[in-house]
């Protein structure tokens, strides 16, 4: 990978020192460039097509010039932002983001009331910086090229979602598989109900996962476009909400993210359990199709769909509002 790496470093002009700083769906290293520090992303074989590359391309040039916290992508000498190697594998590379990751799966963030005001203060800022993001997108006017996937309706739920018929997991129970076949139902007619109601729908990131957040100082950047497409604005929201499950200040912490949000941009907030019940059955998608079968995430990611599902079909306490 470090070789594929160096090849990739050379149409931007060779980089002085190439360092790994993930492997999820890219691998993505921490160069030197010419220019300067930057991300270099060899994007994983076969997972998204040159033209919705060039597309999450062209959409963070165009949020960054807008003003928004995300970073642009840098051309290659000949000018291009996305390359081709040898073994076929696509190549892009992003500007550096000074910042530390707001956190990582797992951790619990607020862990006693002394940080819960840090705390809070950082899910109003991402809040706001969410409600930006999808406003200045939905002041672009998008080329006729431009292809993302559909994180809609058929997306998250139907016969063939793009993390895999999570309700089929292998590791699931009988009565969890029942469980998560009437989620689905439930989350069918939530979601249909917002889109015939004309709920807010267009581009999303579609991962707003903790690691990606970057915070420079109190201002969260977004980063890794890798997953973004179009679906309802509020999944962004249930995304963040997904990782807090355990938090013990949960309901300070959502009504901090949604209050952000609401400060710039409206939000149906009875919805905010859908979105993120549906992030929750995805990932048990995700992990169902990259992780091997006795990975301890393929419990975690179960457990954690079916304990909000059974909360939500039954109505249970409003953390959200």
């Amino acid at each position: 990978m470090s070789r594929l790496a160096a090849e990739a470093a050379a149409h931007w002009g060779g980089a002085t020192d190439l360092r790994l700083v993930a492997e999820r769906e890219n691998a993505v290293y921490a160069v030197e460039l010419p220019g300067g520090r930057a991300a270099l992303r060899l994007h994983r074989a076969g997972y998204q097509s040159a033209e919705a590359i060039r597309s999450e391309l062209w959409w963070c040039a165009a949020l960054a010039d807008a003003g928004v916290t995300v970073p642009r992508a840098l051309p290659a000498r000949d000018g291009a932002l996305l390359h081709r190697l040898a073994d076929g594998r696509f190549v892009s590379v992003i500007a550096w983001v000074e910042g530390a990751a707001w956190g990582r799966a797992g951790d619990v963030m607020a862990a006693g009331r002394g940080d819960l005001d840090h705390r809070v203060a950082q899910f109003h800022a991402v809040g706001g910086m969410l409600a930006a993001f999808h406003t200045a997108t939905d002041g672009l006017v998008l080329p006729e090229w431009f292809d993302r996937p559909g994180w809609d309706i058929d997306g998250l739920l139907g016969e063939a979602p793009l993390w895999g018929r999570w309700w089929e997991h292998p590791g699931l129970t009988a009565s969890e598989a029942a469980l998560l076949r009437a989620t689905r139902d439930h989350l069918r007619a939530e979601l249909n109900h917002h889109r015939m109601a004309g709920g807010d729908f267009g581009l999303v990131h579609a991962d707003v996962l903790r690691e990606n957040v970057l915070l420079a100082g109190d201002t969260p950047w977004l980063i890794d476009f890798d997953d973004s497409g179009f679906g309802f604005r509020g999944y962004d929201l249930g995304t963040v909400l997904s990782q807090c499950l355990n938090e013990p200040f949960l309901r300070d912490l959502a009504s901090a993210l949604v209050g952000g949000y609401v400060a710039r941009r409206p939000l149906v907030l009875e919805l905010i359990p859908a979105f993120t019940l549906a992030r929750c059955c995805a990932s048990v998608g995700w992990a169902m199709s990259r992780l091997p079968p006795d990975h301890p995430v393929q419990r975690s990611h179960i457990d954690r769909a079916t304990g909000l599902a059974r909360s939500v079909l039954d109505g249970g306490p409003g953390w959200w509002v």
